[in-house]
């Protein structure tokens, strides 16, 4: 059972690093990876929307800023993964 979870947070991980390279451009995905676009869509976009009520994005220069509740929950994954 461990083991499984291990892998799920994997994946996870592996999937919230590309749903955040290929935000910008899915309407220019193919069908067979738009699928799976959607599915890390569907699971990710609530939890960041909650992370991003109690944090903010942070300011790093005059109009730029960070978005953090994508590093909140990578860190959230990563000590899941380290306590396993």
């Amino acid at each position: 059972m461990k083991t499984i979870i291990l892998y799920i947070v994997s994946i996870f991980i592996i999937g919230l690093f590309l749903y955040s390279k290929l935000l910008p451009y899915q309407d220019k995905l193919n069908v067979q990876y738009k699928s799976v676009f959607n599915f890390f869509d569907s699971v990710f976009t609530p939890i960041l929307n909650f992370i991003k009520r109690f944090i903010k994005p942070f300011e790093v220069g005059y109009g730029v800023s960070v978005d953090m509740a994508q590093i909140i929950l990578l860190l959230v994954f990563l000590i899941i993964l380290n306590v396993l």
